[in-house]
């Protein structure tokens, strides 16, 4: 946001850059530890055995909106505004990711096809 607001195409292009080849930059986990790999595994577990919405799912269709709220906001440097939105957009998210991992520790019995083999417990 703050390349957005203060016209840094530099910046923009740098946390673009970043965010594509950050799938790239690291290997894959050995274990299931990081509070990180427990949310990618967690959604993935939470998007395959999920059998109808949960309003939890409100998350995920509110933050879209807000972030490119945010994002409009950064561009017509209204300081409140994109201050607030952006804060709005990461709580929406955040809550979202600690949901999942969550659910992740909470169902890996229930669903083990869904644990990669360096987190099945012996």
């Amino acid at each position: 946001m703050y390349g957005i607001y203060a016209r840094r195409p530099r910046v923009v292009a740098a946390v673009l850059a970043v965010t594509v080849v950050n799938p790239v930059l690291f290997s894959p986990p050995d274990d299931a530890d990081a509070w990180m790999t427990r949310v990618v595994l967690g959604e993935r577990m939470y998007y395959n055995n999920r059998d109808s919405r949960r309003p939890v799912d409100l998350l995920n269709y509110v933050n879209g909106p807000i972030t490119a709220y945010a994002v409009y906001a950064a561009y017509r440097r209204r300081p409140v505004r994109t201050a607030l939105f952006t804060a709005l957009s990461m709580a929406t998210k955040f809550a979202f990711v600690g949901y999942v991992a969550r659910y992740y520790e909470r169902n890996r019995e229930r669903f083990p096809e869904d644990v990669p083999a360096f987190d099945r417990r012996s």
